[in-house]
């Protein structure tokens, strides 16, 4: 059960979307006639990065490129462990070393540890950022792997948005609520990269864990007041399971 307020404003958007939800789930059953594929979920990117990391622009700018092909939910989780080296980065987190090193303890599949750049995919996969081959076959991987879990959001106005959930976990996992600043560009004074100016993509500015959700069909509110982040003008939703675990879902609020 969901462990947060469901406004009865929303109580029409919700039943809207559990029914949606419940349908394509039912659709799955073996009793069901055939049925024409659906799209792929979006696939949960991060890059870990680095003002202070030389090697870090290549993978921010491929970072920019997935992000504009679409097909993903990617967002940049820059680091605080290099700011040791001469330049402290404006954008970094303590929160994102945490997470990476959580992800490291749990051994990813893929190039696991705790560097940057890294990419993680579906919160399982781990790759060089900056290898843009190894990158797509690990999008291209989780496309193919995808979670039983579903995940959809619907605009309600001046209320905020209607998130609908369906699907199996075995364990309870927490929905997430992200907020990113779209576009950063960084003048960079001191370090490895000084006197670059480097863009950042969907830069993290901060995240809140929404709700509890144990499977089966559920709906919940995210209200304006939830959208108020600071510096923050794009959100997303994941589906996580907890303490750095795999991602199941991810939609943009849009």
């Amino acid at each position: 059960m969901i462990k947060t307020l469901v406004f009865a404003a929303l109580a029409s958007g919700y039943a809207l979307l559990a029914m949606v939800l419940g349908n394509a789930s039912s659709a799955q059953s073996p009793s069901s006639g055939p049925e024409s594929p659906s799209a792929p979920e979006p696939v949960f990117v991060e890059l870990f990065t680095s003002q202070g990391c030389s090697s870090c622009p290549p993978a921010d700018r491929l970072a920019e490129r997935l992000a504009r092909e679409g097909g993903v939910v990617l967002i940049s989780r820059p680091v605080d462990y290099w700011d040791r080296l001469g330049w402290k980065d404006t954008l970094a987190s303590p929160a994102n070393t945490a997470l990476q090193r959580a992800y490291a303890r749990r051994r990813l599949g893929g190039y696991n540890g705790v560097y940057t750049p890294q990419t993680v995919v579906a919160g399982s996969l781990g790759e060089v950022g900056s290898d843009e081959r190894a990158v797509r076959q690990q999008i291209r991987s989780a496309k193919s792997n995808q979670s039983m879990a579903k995940l959809r959001v619907q605009p309600a106005g001046e209320q905020g948005f209607a998130v609908g959930l369906a699907g199996q976990t075995d364990a309870p996992t927490e929905l997430i609520l992200l907020g990113v600043s779209s576009v950063e560009d960084i003048s960079i004074g001191r370090g490895e990269n000084r006197g670059r100016t480097v863009r950042y993509t969907n830069a993290l500015i901060g995240e809140k864990r929404i709700a509890t959700w144990d499977g089966g069909v559920d709906s919940l509110a995210i209200t304006n007041e939830d959208l108020r982040m600071k510096g923050a003008d794009r959100y997303a939703v994941i589906l996580r399971k907890p303490n750095g675990g795999r991602v199941l879902a991810a939609q943009w609020l849009e």
